[in-house]
């Protein structure tokens, strides 16, 4: 018996190929911020021998000024995860979180409920999902004995029909009346309300699909004991506590400090403004409004002025490598933007499409592009410029060719490391420990939505 106790583990034949990409990633995959170094010069390589016009100035002119032009996007995203962080770590939502972790009792259970949460809140709010999901990661790490790779791929995962729901950048500035992002009305003098892109069939399906059968599939991507991984509960549990401010004295300074009265005020004028704006904008939700959404409630359910600046500066500890990879990102989607690259690879597709495959082809287009233009905003501002004119000229359907886009987004992103970096610093684990099970992840929605375009689209512009 002794000798048998012994033996290895025996692993499913999906837990061994998740085992191979394990081990494949932990030995070729470099640092987030490696992985982008090596991006841009492949992507100026790219533009260099085959974009139109393009020359060594216009590339190195193209990246210097898209490292600026992203500031404010990687500026948005760093706030929402420090705000986001130091909401999660207010007493309510701490407790609501534990709560919620605390439902997990196996591994499996963890991951079943990590992933299947994550997928509702990122189809609600791409932002939303990010830091909920990682969030709840540490905390059931903090409960459940769990391989912490295998756990936050499951709550990145989730990310993974982002773009296809009420947040997408694509299907909402399609909707958006005069948006810059709109293309589809300047070409055709008409939008795409949500009803013909986001609630389709073809793009609820997958999803349904996804939703039901991502969650049950991660169970069995367990690694071995022998290979598992797990976080330290006791290094989660000492770096989510806030630390109480030292007792004030009776100054002026130190009773505005502590004076619960402000926060409440700033909370209320922030929550007008939100108001104002979502009439403005007709309800369209965007990631603005859920930084102004996740600092309002950290205001209010910290209270006192110090507390919620003690808990953003224990939440900002996080933000360092995105600081530098964003910019690095910004330059390398200047580059693709700039010299015509996008075009180039959009046009080899569309050659070989018809009005039937067009949406298809957009989708494996779409899954190039988001390699080296992960944002999807800009990316389709790149894409979507010869999407919709070829889906104009093949009578293909518009709404089917602006979702692909979008799907192949999000697909992509499952082994592109930009919209990892936040989960990553959240969670506090190397991206070469999570994307060796992220590729099953991009396997399986690959074959969904791909399936979805090829036989769900109808044959209408």
């Amino acid at each position: 018996m002794a000798e048998a106790s012994s033996l290895p583990t025996p692993q499913s034949l999906l837990g061994r190929i998740t085992a191979f990409f394990v081990f494949l990633f932990e030995n070729i995959m470099p640092d987030p911020y490696v992985f982008a170094v090596l991006l841009t010069f492949a992507g100026s390589l790219l533009a260099w021998k085959f974009a139109p016009h393009a020359t060594p100035a216009s590339i190195l002119a193209a990246w210097y000024g898209g490292v600026f032009a992203i500031f404010t996007f990687a500026f948005q995203m760093v706030i929402m995860l420090v705000a986001g962080y130091a909401l999660a770590t207010s007493p309510w939502i701490h407790r609501a979180l534990a709560k919620l972790a605390s439902l997990a009792t196996t591994p499996a259970s963890a991951v079943t409920m990590t992933l299947f949460v994550s997928l509702i809140a990122s189809w609600l709010n791409w932002g939303l999902g990010l830091v909920t999901a990682a969030l709840l990661a540490r905390e059931v790490a903090k409960r459940v004995p769990i391989d912490f790779g295998w756990l936050v791929a499951a709550a990145y995962s989730g990310f993974v029909i982002s773009t296809e729901g009420l947040s997408g950048s694509i299907a909402l500035s399609q909707a958006t009346h005069a948006s810059v992002l709109n293309i589809v009305e300047k070409v055709t003098g008409h939008g795409l309300p949500l009803t013909q892109t986001v609630f389709t069939r073809f793009n609820l399906i997958p999803i349904a699909v996804l939703l039901v059968f991502l969650p049950i599939l991660f169970r069995y991507l367990a690694p071995t004991p022998e290979n598992t991984v797990a976080a330290d509960p006791e290094r989660l549990r000492v770096e989510d506590e806030v630390k109480p401010p030292l007792e004030a004295s009776t100054t002026l300074g130190s009773t505005l400090d502590r004076a619960w009265i402000l926060n409440l005020a700033l909370a209320l004028f922030a929550i007008f403004a939100i108001f104002i704006e979502l009439r403005r904008n007709h309800g369209s939700i965007d990631l603005n409004l859920v930084i102004m959404t996740l600092v309002s409630l950290g205001l209010v359910l910290h209270g006192r002025p110090i507390a919620y600046v003690g808990a953003i500066k224990n939440a900002a500890r996080i933000t360092g490598p995105l600081i530098l990879q964003y910019p690095l990102y910004g330059g390398l989607m200047g580059i693709i933007t700039t010299t015509g690259l996008a075009a180039v690879l959009s046009q080899v597709f569309i050659h070989f499409s018809t009005a039937r495959t067009l949406p298809f082809f957009t989708y494996l287009t779409s899954l190039i592009i988001t390699l080296f233009v992960p944002s999807g905003g800009g990316h389709w501002a790149v894409q979507g410029p010869f999407a919709i004119p070829a889906a104009i000229k093949l009578h293909s359907s518009l709404a089917g060719t602006t979702m692909a886009v979008a799907m192949g987004e999000s697909v992509a992103n499952m082994l592109q490391p930009f919209f990892a970096l936040p989960i990553l610093a959240i969670a506090g684990i190397r991206m070469r420990r999570m994307m060796g099970f992220m590729v099953i992840t991009f396997f399986i929605s690959l074959i969904a939505f791909g399936i979805s375009l090829l036989t769900l689209v109808p044959l209408v512009p």
